[in-house]
């Protein structure tokens, strides 16, 4: 029996405007890039590192 897989729920907060180009890729790559929109995305290694990097634009909710 496998083990149900992790996910975070994400909701972009802050704009990207006025912030660096990257940090509005990051969000892309999120699937975020409106205000308020909200993804549920599995808890990896990789998806963590993307919301480091825009820990500060993001709400994160479902975290261990």
């Amino acid at each position: 029996m496998a083990a149900a897989k992790k996910t975070l729920r994400v909701t972009q907060v802050g704009s990207p405007i006025g912030r660096p180009k990257d940090q509005g890729q990051t969000l892309k790559g999120l699937g975020l890039g409106k205000m308020h929109r909200t993804r549920e995305l599995e808890d990896t290694p990789a998806v963590r590192g993307m919301i480091n990097k825009v820990r500060h634009l993001v709400r994160v909710e479902g975290e261990a």
